[in-house]
């Protein structure tokens, strides 16, 4: 099996997965909470409420039909990314609701609020991480930022304040306001797990023996690093500065590898939310 077939496959592993957590979310949690919630999700429980139509049915269909306008308008790579989404979130949510039946985990509403989001946000950072989109809702903010140019997450909230708006209707105040924590809950956690993992810790290393920084960190750490030329300020000397940035787990040794060659070196640090490139998102290379 080659390499590209096995990222394949693990992508569509996950994809699944997050779609499997997404659906508990709504199964174990939002559901026996009686909570409201934004999304695709949200207006099923409207429509669910008004003429009784089974939650995952509609939420297949309508995902189905938000699948045929992406693909028609945002082309064949987002279908194929959407595509697996589009079919596995409402069968696994269809799965897990005859599997459940009337088993209840809590009906606490504010564990419900909690954890629901915790699961949502945790489905949508890996499906999202991957490139890849959940489909439904998510589609019409992506047209509007194509012919529009009106930015996805600013057309997403409205969307989703008008949902929770139309759920409040047929809601009691309680449980409005825990779904308006639920989707406070579930986007936060999606804004940090999203940057969970891809965190790193910028250094710039300023010494009387920068070359043998240089090369230590090259030789041992087995990083890049980039000689900035500068002029002090007190001495007016012309020195370089070492540039480099290093995952969190490396940065005991790296500036263990510092201070055994300069003890006196001033060393400031820096946490970068993301690095993209050779070392980090590609392979690196040596000469």
């Amino acid at each position: 099996m080659t390499k590209g077939y096995a990222n394949l496959i693990r992508n569509m592993i996950i994809i699944v997965f997050g779609n499997l957590v997404y659906a508990a979310g709504v199964v174990f949690f939002i559901l026996p909470g009686g909570l409201i919630t934004g999304g695709t999700t949200g207006i099923a429980l409207t429509v669910n409420q008004l003429t009784g139509i089974e939650i995952s049915l509609f939420v297949g269909i309508f995902n189905l039909a938000m699948f045929a306008v992406g693909a028609l308008f945002l082309g064949k790579e987002f279908a194929i990314t959407t595509l697996l989404s589009t079919i596995s979130y409402p069968v696994l949510l269809g799965m897990l609701q005859k599997a459940a039946g009337d088993f209840v985990l809590t009906e606490d509403k504010f564990l419900c609020a909690l954890f629901g989001g915790l699961c949502i946000g945790a489905a949508l950072a890996m499906i999202i991480r991957l490139g890849a989109s959940t489909g439904g809702m998510d589609i019409p903010p992506l047209l509007l930022k194509k012919f529009l140019r009106i930015p996805v997450s600013v057309s997403l909230y409205v969307f989703d304040v008008i949902i929770l708006i139309g759920q409040m209707a047929y809601s009691d105040r309680q449980s409005s306001l825990y779904g308006i924590l639920l989707v406070i809950v579930y986007s936060l956690a999606l804004d940090k797990l999203l940057a969970a993992g891809d965190s790193r810790t910028r250094l710039e290393i300023i010494s009387r023996n920068p070359e043998a920084i240089r090369d230590a960190i090259m030789q041992k750490a087995d990083r890049g690093v980039t000689m900035l030329h500068c002029r002090t300020g007190y001495l007016d000397k012309e020195t370089d500065i070492v540039y480099t940035v290093v995952a969190p787990r490396e940065l005991y040794k790296i500036e263990k590898l510092i201070h055994e060659i300069d003890p006196a070196a001033f060393i400031v640090l820096d946490k970068v939310s993301s690095v993209t490139g050779k070392g980090f998102t590609a392979e690196k290379e040596y000469l």
